[in-house]
């Protein structure tokens, strides 16, 4: 276990600075939890509180309490999430170790390790590694609920699912009713005293995930920042809305693209081969079909198991059951939900996948006769070939490896197979085969892996593995993730280590001229100080129109080579990746800072994180991550720039206040941006952020600073309006 753990923490923490500050969004409110314990209680996106992030606060905790001891910088952010994933590697590899045994435990926890998505997550600032840590020990509480019997270990899962809530709201809850149920049919007590507990252990999770809720909702909403991402400043309505069941119909009110109707409108056809496409299959579902047959095969075993007569295979029987219930929960409600749906999510999929593997794999080893053989065999063809399948996705990436996989497993399951025809001496072939058997289902992992931690993500849609044909993309510009002249890479670009660029959807419409790659003293989301693994910097991020990247190869080390293509994400790259701070554009937002209770304010909270990050000032973001929250209306701007508490309006990094493509708001469709567009509320002139940005344009000095455009709010050209 040692061993898994230390190998575990290495992969994790290896150049974890290279992705600088990763998810900016994130990062902002980390930072400004470490300075304002108001805002740390929140989950505040800048320190004078104007907005939260659109999620619950757990998540950023840790982080900032990791930043306020030691000082901001990607190391202090990162390494609390890598922990994380080394602690949920232990704790799976426990749970699973106590029915079936060490072997079983650290296959599973090295299944879990080196999936790709999470080692993507437990390597990157979203909410999702501490989710996945929380699932997990809850699964492993009840686990030993189900083993003893004993009432506290079902509070404490349910503490787990209480602050699962806290972390990334309705999602923590989405495996209870399996859980539930599994306890309820399988407890080695009384049916009375199970409905007991069960009702016990429930009020835990109301009363870990509520109280937090009970006291923003209670707060005097004057004295408390908005809440980013519902409509009517209501974390209630955050939570059932666009965090909730919007997510599941894809009516999600201030969401930005996709979302909505049949098929799941701009994020991928819903079905059930949805988890098996191109985007989502390297993610996830290396393991996936070895993980269902498992499940299947060993249920159908230990069928007849009865608690009075075969207790072992009885709770056996009872961890399938919660694994596999955990596994199918999750995957029909990510194949079916027609609302925001990124490929990361699959991370939660991740110790399910693991723990049926490593289960199941040591119940057929260990069964008597031929049919555990057989099993065994057919699931590690099928890997091999589903392996090879995922490999074909990027042709020019590693061609040797698929061809080996497929050779491979082929051996291994005939190897497997000639044990079951008789023979001793056949059978001294079944260790080699076995081991040759888990090589080929983890080398196509292994290397999607190393691949991810070798590359530098950065932005709010991330990948891992390398760039995969055929690729669903984010609608109106192309998949984020990989660090490219400070900006994630576009569709059509070449990808990392000479694999084929993503196909993406069409450029975004409006977007803001091309910037060019990272040179001197440019700001490129990283902290100073922070490394990367040398290369040579990509073409710039692709301009209006898809317009091909300006100034190639200058970029500084550590961003990742790539040449512009045309079919660009446009004005997609603010709203997912954050801005470009220049030397002196920082210079001037930071200077008389403290003299303001925001140094500048910005639309869409990834632009306004780029500027506070790099200034440690307070960066108002109007209308949150979207820029589509009605936060603040225009009068309550108008009166904070009266009061002299905002100094600066960043309008564009083009020049000019460029708009982003039209979002998803309430009673909106999706428009192009344009001068002042904005997400959801919208593409039209009767959007907040719009109409702030109107006010501002026709009332107060325009400032050119390089490629940035600011107004100053405390010149005004006019009288104001």
């Amino acid at each position: 276990m040692l061993a898994l753990l230390l190998v575990t923490a290495v992969l994790y923490l290896w150049d974890l600075s290279a992705s600088g500050y990763a998810n900016q969004f994130y990062s902002a409110a980390v930072q400004a939890g470490s300075v304002s314990w108001k805002a740390f209680f929140f989950g505040s996106s800048d320190a004078a509180n104007s907005i939260t992030v659109d999620k619950p606060p757990a998540a950023l905790w840790p982080m900032a309490l990791s930043v306020r001891l030691f000082g901001l910088g990607s190391w202090q952010v990162l390494v609390p999430q890598a922990l994380m994933g080394v602690a949920t590697v232990g704790v799976l590899y426990a749970a699973v170790r106590r029915r079936f045994g060490a072997g079983a435990g650290l296959l599973a926890g090295a299944v879990l390790a080196v999936t790709p998505v999470a080692a993507l997550m437990f390597r990157f600032n979203n909410p999702d590694a501490l989710l996945c840590l929380l699932m997990v020990g809850a699964l492993a509480a009840v686990l030993r609920a189900l083993e003893t019997g004993r009432t506290r270990w079902l509070l404490v899962a349910g503490a787990c699912f209480g602050l699962g809530f806290l972390t990334k709201t309705l999602q923590a809850w989405l495996i209870l009713p399996p859980t539930a149920l599994v306890y309820l049919c399988c407890a080695p007590v009384g049916r009375a005293r199970r409905v007991g507990q069960l009702l016990l252990a429930g009020l835990v999770t109301v009363v870990t995930g509520g109280w937090w809720v009970a006291l923003v909702e209670l707060w005097p909403a004057a004295s408390r920042p908005y809440i980013g991402g519902s409509q009517h400043n209501s974390f209630l309505e955050l939570t059932f809305g666009y965090n909730g069941f919007g997510r599941i119909t894809g009516d999600e009110t201030g969401s930005v693209g996709g979302g909505g109707g049949h098929g799941g409108g701009g994020w991928g056809e819903t079905g059930p081969a949805r988890l098996f496409s191109s985007d989502m299959g390297g993610q996830i579902s290396w393991l996936l079909p070895a993980a269902l047959i498992l499940l299947v095969t060993a249920v159908w075993l230990l069928r007849r198991a009865r608690r009075a007569s075969a207790a072992q295979e009885a709770a056996q029987r009872a961890e399938f059951l919660l694994w596999g219930g955990a596994l199918l929960m999750t995957f029909v409600t990510f194949s079916f939900m027609s609302g925001i749906f990124h490929q990361y999510y699959n991370i939660a999929l991740a110790p399910y996948v693991a723990a049926l593997t490593g289960m199941g794999t040591v119940l057929l080893w260990r069964r008597p006769g031929r049919g555990g053989r057989v099993v065994l065999a057919a699931v590690v063809a099928v890997t091999a070939v589903w392996a090879y399948v995922l490999l074909d996705r990027s042709p020019q990436w590693l061609p040797w490896l698929r061809w080996t996989v497929l050779v491979a497993g082929g051996l291994a399951a005939l190897g497997l197979l000639l044990p079951a025809v008789g023979g001793a001496a056949r059978r001294r072939t079944a260790p080699v085969a076995a081991g040759l058997g888990a090589a080929v289902a983890l080398a196509g992992p292994v290397a999607y892996t190393l691949n991810t931690v070798a590359t530098p993500h950065g932005g709010s849609i991330i990948t891992a593995g390398p760039s995969v044909q055929s690729g669903h993309g984010f609608p109106g510009g192309g998949p984020g993730g990989r660090w490219r002249g400070g900006m994630p890479t576009p569709p059509g670009a070449t990808g990392t280590q000479g694999g084929q660029g993503t196909r993406g959807g069409q450029g975004g419409q409006g977007g803001q001229a091309g910037f060019p790659g990272a040179n001197g003293g440019t700001w490129t989301g990283r902290p100073p100080g922070s490394t990367g693994t040398g290369g040579t910097g990509g073409a710039g991020f692709p301009g209006r129109g898809g317009a091909t990247g300006t100034s190639p190869g200058a970029g500084s080390p550590g961003e990742r080579a790539g040449a512009g293509g045309p079919g660009g994400m446009g004005g997609m790259g603010g709203l997912l990746g954050g801005s470009r701070v220049g030397t002196a554009a920082r210079a001037l937002v930071a200077k008389d800072a403290d003299r303001y209770t925001w140094a500048a304010a910005a639309i869409g909270s990834q632009n306004a994180a780029s500027y506070q990050l790099a200034t440690g000032k307070p960066v108002m973001p109007i209308g949150g991550f979207n820029g589509s929250d009605p936060s603040p209306t225009l009068a309550h701007f108008k009166q904070l720039v009266a009061d002299g508490r905002i100094h600066y309006f960043l309008a564009s990094e083009g020049g000019g206040p460029g708009g982003f493509p039209g979002g998803r708001g309430k009673g909106h469709t999706a428009t192009h941006g344009g001068h002042g567009g904005f997400p959801g509320g919208g593409g039209d002139s009767k959007g907040t952020a719009s109409a702030i940005s109107s006010w501002v344009t026709k009332t107060f000095t325009k400032v050119t600073v390089g490629n940035a455009t600011f107004y100053d709010l405390t010149k005004p050209t006019t009288s104001k309006k």
